[in-house]
């Protein structure tokens, strides 16, 4: 439950916050500049300036407010942890339930494909194309706002790399559930293939891949954090916590706040999602094998 309060706040605290009024020269004569330019709006004048009033989590290197660039930040890097790990449930579900069901040669094809994605170390690939396709891939406008390349092929390769624990552990329930009578019952009913799938066995192993998706988050979340620290991941003036954190490393004494709101926003949110995880894997146990 503590980890479910956490969660929700840090998502009212980056989609709510949308609104933050700009100070000093980024604002003159007092017009209001919000949302995500001033989040990129920078100011020499006031760089590197301290927690204050006027600016409450300090500003950076280019005089840009920490706490608008944490809250428009956190929207990227969610965004990015929901969308690949929603991706790698849709393949991993998929890859799992078909090679089950069918069985022979499409089992033996689709395991056999998913061992040597499991050899394929996703940490260097995600490096490698983020270096080389970041720029190739044009960018998208979604609700408003404008995603660079990097954000895309990020999202892409952590979804195509996440997904092979989640396809064993679902064709592993799908081998138990297809020999249950009601799965014999609807066969001999005349059931579809597709609709036996879709509609029996699925929604039957929906436990594992609920807590998948969630500690998913969690992961893809690092992920984009560590390509980002390495100069690789999101790049400015779009801003990711990971980025954030790669701007920061050379002040780690000199101006802390530029390493500690960021690093404390990826360090709540990935616990959070972990603790959220691991309640549902307890809530959702089949068995009732919880400790108690």
């Amino acid at each position: 439950m503590t980890g479910l309060i956490v969660l929700a706040g840090l998502f009212v605290y980056v989609f709510a916050s949308g609104t933050i009024l700009a100070r000093g020269m980024c604002a003159p004569l007092g017009r209001e500049l919000s949302g995500e330019a001033y989040a990129n709006c920078n100011d020499i004048a006031i760089k590197l300036q301290a927690p204050s009033a006027a600016h409450i989590f300090g500003t950076d290197t280019i005089g840009q407010d920490i706490l608008a660039r944490t809250i428009y930040g956190g929207q990227i890097s969610l965004l990015i942890g929901v969308s690949a790990a929603l991706i790698g449930v849709i393949v991993g579900t998929l890859v799992g339930a078909i090679a089950a069901y069918y069985g022979g040669w499409v089992d033996s094809v689709l395991m056999r494909f998913t061992e040597a994605m499991l050899n394929i170390p996703s940490l260097f690939l995600l490096i490698v194309a983020a270096k080389f396709l970041g720029g190739t891939i044009p960018e998208i406008t979604l609700l408003g706002r404008t995603f660079s390349s990097s954000v895309v092929v990020i999202i892409v390769i952590i979804g195509c790399t996440s997904w092979m624990y989640l396809a064993r552990i679902v064709r592993a329930n799908i081998l138990s559930l297809k020999e249950q009578d009601f799965i014999s019952a609807s066969r001999c009913l005349g059931v579809s293939n597709g609709r036996m799938i879709l509609k029996h066995l699925l929604p039957n192993t929906l436990a594992p891949v609920i807590v998948t998706a969630t500690l998913g988050i969690a992961n893809a979340i690092l992920s984009e954090a560590y390509v980002s620290f390495l100069g690789l991941g999101v790049k400015p003036p779009t801003a990711s916590w990971g980025n954030m954190l790669e701007n920061s490393y050379r002040y780690l004494e000199s101006a802390p706040w530029l390493w500690v709101f960021p690093g404390l926003f990826v360090l709540i949110t990935v616990l959070s999602v972990n603790f959220v995880g691991d309640g549902l894997r307890d809530a959702l146990d089949p068995r009732g094998t919880r400790a108690v």
